[in-house]
């Protein structure tokens, strides 16, 4: 298979003002287990500014992008590739709605290139993503399921590939696709 997938939706209304949401999504230097338990981390929430995901500890990294849009409280888009994957770079955007009773909080990837580890990871990624947002912002507690994920990640750090370590990685290496 090749190409790319099209665009993909996830979407949840999480019982909580925009703000709120917009804030926890875009939390920088601290464990957020709506994302595996990464850390955010960027120079700048600007378009073009860079982003990566690391590990708590910050010795790894498993996501890296392009800043594309950062229009608070509603769009931030960016560009993404997991550094242990020799996939191209897609496209993730988290977009929030104010409605009655909450924030509509969705999740779009597109450009996702089919048939791929990226693909399957996305997957389940945008599941595990809206489903613990909503779990974070409305409880201030994620999933069983999230707290596992973040538990073993910690014990099984020492398999990550050498690639993923954060030196690899720094904040002003331009990703290329």
């Amino acid at each position: 298979m090749s190409g790319t997938s099209d665009k993909q939706f996830y979407r949840v209304v999480i019982e909580a003002p925009i703000e709120r949401v917009w804030d926890a999504l875009t939390k920088r230097g601290e464990v957020l287990p709506f994302f595996f338990g990464s850390v955010l981390e960027t120079t700048t929430l600007a378009p073009g500014a860079p982003v990566r995901m690391r590990s708590a500890n910050g010795k790894y990294t498993g996501v890296v992008g392009e800043v594309l849009d950062f229009t608070p409280p509603s769009r931030y888009s960016h560009t993404f590739k997991f550094t242990n994957l020799d996939d191209p770079l897609c496209i993730v955007t988290y977009e929030l709605k104010a409605i009655e009773g909450g924030t509509e909080f969705t999740l779009i990837t597109e450009g996702v290139p089919k048939g791929t580890k990226t693909e399957k990871n996305m997957a389940f990624g945008g599941e595990f993503i809206t489903e613990n947002l909503k779990r974070c912002v409305e409880n201030r507690k994620p999933t069983f399921t999230a707290r596992m994920i973040m538990v073993m990640g910690r014990l099984m750090a020492w398999m990550n590939p050498k690639i993923c370590r954060s030196e690899n990685w720094p904040l002003d290496k331009k990703i290329e696709s």
